[in-house]
């Protein structure tokens, strides 16, 4: 609820939209409120009795390219026909005994999730308290050396060279070198992984996860970018259409609306993916799942996931408790740690001392 109001604005341009997610009068649906969605529900019939063809090549295509030529946009039928999924191998790494396994490019969130954990690895973190002053600056600091390599060097593996070295761990070694444990650094620029121009990936933001009594582990995010994305409904169809493109970088070093900033590499060209943050991922401990695990936010995807996951293996917490733990978030740009106030105030004054520079929370 607190959502539509956020947006009700610009939900009040579309029809649809309005029609689905204002009421009568115009207003914002209220908290307890009842949202019916018939034509979502009759678009998810469809897709279960045709196939997906009935959404890329049939009367939900239909319905996108009339919307579209009646309200000034680009999209057409054949580029929904056009659209094909494509299997791409996950990224591996290991994390203290247990195997990682999380989505590749054109999602930065495995790559950099394995990054992180992996300049984790040289240090000893079971020896700090949770959410003390020295791990929440550890850990930040590694988020700033990833997220500054990321700006760089990610985007659609199958455009931009995306250098494997960014999950190796001599890079994640020297990389660890660089932090002061005394003070926050300062990040000037990307790092230069190991054979960052012949070693490539694929060059040859609401999660779930799910497991069954049969063995089958699922760990699964979708997203359409931002709050109702464009705010655009299919009439007819329930289908909101996303935002994806803020996730492309427009013009290398101005921000999207995430605050994220990126480079040539996530650019925007004909038939490439935008860059992501999605984490879907899955721990294994001696090739057996144990963990499926995610994140929605943004960029904050990869440092939640991140934390739950050195909070069980680290720490030893249970489930709940480690997602339950303060959460907090470096992107390198802005030179800004994003955190919690229930780390506390000591903690908060601290963090200060070493001179971060905080955005608190709750």
């Amino acid at each position: 609820a607190g959502r539509i109001r956020a947006t009700g604005n610009d939900l009040r341009r579309f029809k649809a939209s309005a029609a689905l997610l204002l009421d009568a009068d115009g207003k914002a649906l209220q908290a307890g409120g009842l949202l019916k969605q018939p034509d979502l529900a009759n678009t998810c019939r469809a897709v279960a009795k045709d196939g997906i063809g009935w959404f890329y090549g049939g009367p939900f295509a239909t319905a996108t390219e009339k919307w579209m030529k009646a309200n000034g946009g680009i999209m057409t039928a054949p580029d929904l026909a056009n659209y094909k999924v494509k299997l791409r191998d996950p990224v591996r790494v290991t994390y203290r005994g247990y195997e990682i396994v999380s989505m590749p490019p054109p999602s930065s969130g495995g790559v950099h999730l394995g990054q992180i954990l992996n300049i984790l690895e040289n240090f000893d973190l079971k020896d700090m308290e949770p959410n003390s002053v020295d791990f929440i600056h550890l850990v930040t600091e590694a988020m700033k050396l990833a997220f500054a390599d990321r700006a760089h060097w990610l985007g659609d593996a199958d455009f931009a060279s995306v250098p494997r070295g960014l999950v190796d761990k001599t890079y994640a070694k020297e990389l660890a070198g660089r932090i002061r444990m005394d003070r926050a650094g300062k990040v000037a620029t990307h790092g230069q992984p190991p054979r960052s121009t012949e070693d490539l990936f694929n060059k040859h933001t609401t999660h779930f996860s799910c497991a069954d009594g049969d063995g089958n582990w699922v760990s699964c995010t979708a997203t359409v970018n931002t709050s109702f994305g464009s705010k655009v409904i299919i009439p007819g169809t329930g289908v909101i259409m996303n935002n994806e493109m803020d996730d492309f970088s427009i013009q290398p070093g101005v921000p999207n609306a995430f605050g994220l900033i990126g480079a040539e590499a996530n650019a925007i060209a004909p038939g490439k993916r935008p860059l992501s943050s999605m984490s879907p991922t899955i721990v294994l401990k001696n090739d057996e799942p144990i963990l499926a695990v995610g994140a929605a936010g943004g960029p904050t995807i990869i440092t939640q996931t991140l934390l739950t996951i050195i909070h069980l293996i680290d720490f030893g917490l249970p489930l709940n408790e480690a997602l339950n733990q303060p959460r907090f978030h470096h992107q390198w740009s802005p030179d800004q740690l994003r955190i919690e106030k229930k780390v506390g105030e000591k903690v908060l004054t601290g963090l200060r001392a070493k001179g971060h520079k905080l955005k608190v929370y709750g």
